[in-house]
């Protein structure tokens, strides 16, 4: 008898699982008839770990709002349906992307890796950089600050604050060629210097830079990068902030074998991303949800077992999935001011943007940077750095420096405070960031 390696019988089960999908291949019906006010997409699917992540995840990168669904997994078959909607609440009728969705989700996906990444193409057009850290004001600036330094052009990049910790992807390309950085030297130079910077002034070694030319979805890697840095710990007098926070429970169902996990918080866009992300990423199945948010709250409900087909154990456990659930939902909350830069993309654009944020003494909390066509798309939400609300003179000043057509103001008119806030944690930051606005490259050599 042959003998068959472990190796030789994953390869098996792989095609196996292959086969069984291309005869049985995912249906996707999409009606605009049956719902008054909403798009109905319907997907019926062999069942594995992880497709309703994919499945969601095609809708979220398409922007579009997911109000309802409902989704069960019992067996070897998956069922959902989802109602969507486009940004502005209308049914979706563009056909593009309703080709694009039977594309992703129906038969033309079984001939796709499952470890497919939608929306992310494998490309050597830019070099992706992986930061984390502790947050503070103006790290931001220094990172661009480093990277123009050191000749780098930011084309994408989306960061992510939470818990005093930060996180960011960003796409980098090549001043001179336009392209991905390829020289180990140079990779491990840019690496060494963001470290630094991240490091501040602790030298704490919880600060992590990688650099990859590897696949990767953007906001997938962000919870995975602030799961791993343990953002969702709670801080001793976190309690201040109990009201604010989402309402998240995890009871057991024991007739079933399931746990139960139930969430009640604001709604907004791509809530049911993060939270699916998570559990999935936690190693939990879900076998059974559904999911309402036609209104300013939103309510989940999953019926989980942990991928080794056990229920939540302990009390611990528990804690642990309510903590994450709550962290995966509070790191994309739009709090803070919102800003929208459009304007010609540039070298080091990115870099004196920031620098103007930070001599204004306002912080970054969550930011979206994206080139399309040689023009810079760039959202940022900020906040006063002492945690006042903004002041309107600043914003003036900040807009009459970049541009007054350039940058527009999108937040809501409570962010904006007319007259001055003054208190010694103030004086203090604005002290600092003014008193490093006329070295802002000098301080990028003191990491050389």
């Amino acid at each position: 008898m042959a003998y068959i390696s472990e190796f030789n019988m994953n390869d098996i089960d792989d095609e196996y699982e292959k086969l069984f999908r291309r005869m049985n291949p995912p249906r996707v019906v999409i009606d605009n008839e049956s719902c008054k006010n909403a798009t109905v997409i319907r997907v019926d699917s062999a069942n594995k770990h992880g497709i309703l992540l994919e499945v969601v995840q095609v809708l979220t990168d398409l922007n579009l709002i997911i109000t309802k669904a409902y989704i069960s997994s019992d067996g070897g078959w998956f069922m959902d349906v989802f109602n969507v909607t486009d940004q502005e609440g209308n049914k979706v009728t563009d056909e593009g992307i309703l080709d694009y969705i039977l594309k992703s989700l129906g038969p033309e996906s079984c001939f796709t890796s499952s470890m497919r990444s939608v929306g992310v193409k494998p490309s050597m057009d830019h070099t992706a950089i992986e930061l984390t850290g502790c947050d503070r004001p103006g790290l931001l600036s220094e990172v661009s600050a480093v990277l123009t330094h050191l000749k780098c052009n930011v084309v994408n990049a989306e960061v992510w604050t939470h818990n005093t910790r930060a996180a960011s992807v960003m796409h980098v390309t090549d001043e001179e060629t336009g392209g991905a950085i390829t020289d180990p030297e140079r990779l491990s130079r840019i690496k060494k210097r963001l470290c630094n910077v991240l490091k501040g002034s602790s030298k704490s070694s919880e600060a992590k830079t990688v650099v990859s030319h590897g696949i990767t979805h953007t906001a997938r890697r962000l919870h995975q990068m602030m799961f791993d840095d343990r953002d969702y710990g709670r801080a001793d007098d976190d309690a201040l902030n109990e009201n604010k926070r989402p309402n998240v429970n995890v009871v057991n169902w024991h007739d079933k074998d399931y746990s139960v996990v139930t969430i009640q918080s604001k709604d907004r866009p791509k809530l049911l991303f993060d939270t699916v992300c998570t559990l999935t990423d936690m190693q939990y199945v879900v076998f059974h949800a559904s999911i309402k948010a036609e209104g300013p709250e939103a309510y989940q409900e999953y019926y989980i077992r942990h991928i080794d087909g056990s229920p939540v154990k302990s009390d611990a456990e528990r804690e642990r999935v309510i903590q994450c659930l709550e962290a995966a939902i509070e790191r994309r909350v739009s709090e803070g001011l919102k800003l929208e830069l459009c304007t010609t993309d540039r070298v080091g654009l990115l870099s004196d943007v920031t620098r103007i944020f930070r001599e204004n003494s306002l912080t970054v909390i969550r930011a979206e940077v994206t080139t399309k066509a040689g023009k810079a798309l760039n959202t940022f939400y900020v906040r006063d750095a002492s945690g006042y609300p903004v002041d309107s003179k600043t914003i003036d000043s900040i807009r009459q420096a970049i541009g007054q057509t350039i940058l527009k103001v999108k937040g809501s008119p409570e962010e904006l405070k007319n007259g001055p806030q003054e208190s010694p944690t103030r004086f203090l930051f604005g002290g600092l960031f003014k008193s490093r606005s006329f070295v802002n490259f000098g301080l990028v050599r003191s990491y050389s």
